[in-house]
């Protein structure tokens, strides 16, 4: 069975200097996921893990063949201190 939970999804938080400002200035949080993950998915997996609550999901596949997305939290919750929390800073 291949099954995906949040710790399939989510593989690991970006710590780059994009990711960096875009945490600072747009209240979104950058990931490395799961190549099949489906948005859902990843709203739904950072949800459990985090217990945050994301307003959209974007994602993209890089040119290295992993997938990247950005999940902006709702204006409830402040990414820095999340970002403080799981250690991306």
């Amino acid at each position: 069975e291949n099954k995906m939970d949040q710790f399939r999804v989510l593989q690991h938080p970006l710590t780059s200097e994009s990711a960096m400002k875009k945490i600072e200035d747009q209240n979104t949080l950058v990931f490395i996921v799961d190549l099949r993950a489906n948005k859902f998915q990843i709203k739904d997996a950072v949800n459990k893990m985090y217990q945050i609550k994301a307003q959209k999901v974007n994602t993209l596949i890089r040119p290295d063949g992993t997938k990247k997305a950005f999940v902006r939290l709702t204006s409830d919750f402040d990414a820095l201190d999340v970002a403080n929390t799981i250690g991306v800073i």
